[in-house]
């Protein structure tokens, strides 16, 4: 857990400028995929995350968090995610059309990355040994809020492994003590649902096996698994411990 938090801080003081200006380029890129969704947004949306993926595999996981034992593995899962995008971009396959079905939820999971460092500092930590927008968990619920607000026609191959690591996330908080990321776990599961459900009862045929109410109520007990898991994660968090 140390080494955990030493990487953080390391990782934060040697590149908070270069963060706060992949902060305001992701916040002008989402203002414009919102209010004026014009392709040549759509195609720099998408290489915005390939370069925000690929600095989490390379910046963050390969360079400062070098001193943990598990980088490597880390750096190359990231790097698998920024090499789906970049098929993504080649393709065309995430169209980036707007639903308006989930906007609520969406706007905030777009917010979830600034209220991280707030935690952070309510829980009586300082700068730099604390969680920042531009981390990998930060940007697993950025990502996930912009493909649910575009939820018209996303990359699910993406989204199975934005789950995937939000159940690591959901593992983190025990194991090195990050509280912060119960807001991940809590904010992502019925965004994963959501995506899920999309998937399957709007793109499958009807007469597919199980059937499609079969398969919402699948996906139900899933989520409601997951979230037994986050209470439960939640409370052993919580138990004073001896």
């Amino acid at each position: 857990m140390e080494i955990f938090w030493r990487t953080i801080a390391y990782y934060n003081s040697a590149t908070w400028l270069l963060q706060l200006v992949i902060i305001l380029i992701g916040i002008a890129l989402t203002a414009l995929l919102i209010g004026k969704p014009r392709p040549w947004v759509k195609m720099a949306m998408k290489f915005y995350m390939i370069g925000l993926y690929a600095w989490i595999s390379i910046i963050y996981y390969y360079i400062y968090c070098e001193e943990r034992s598990y980088n490597g593995v880390m750096a190359m899962f990231w790097g698998v995610m920024a090499i789906i995008w970049i098929w993504d971009a080649i393709t065309g396959y995430t169209t980036f059309e707007r639903t308006h079905k989930y906007d609520i939820l969406s706007y905030i999971l777009l917010a979830m990355p600034f209220i991280y460092p707030l935690v952070s500092l309510a829980r009586g930590l300082s700068f730099p040994e604390m969680t920042s927008p531009v981390m990998p968990c930060s940007v697993v619920v950025f990502t996930i809020g912009l493909l649910l607000l575009f939820a018209h026609k996303v990359n699910m191959f993406l989204v199975l492994f934005l789950c995937h690591w939000s159940l690591i996330g959901l593992s983190k908080t025990y194991f090195f003590q990050i509280p912060e990321d119960f807001l991940l776990a809590s904010a992502t599961i019925p965004g994963l649902y959501l995506f899920f459900r999309e998937y399957f009862l709007n793109n499958l045929h009807a007469d597919t096996k199980p059937k499609a109410k079969y398969i919402n109520w699948l996906l139900i007990t899933v989520c409601v698994g997951l979230a037994i898991l986050l209470t439960t994660t939640m409370f052993l968090e919580l138990v004073p411990k001896n």
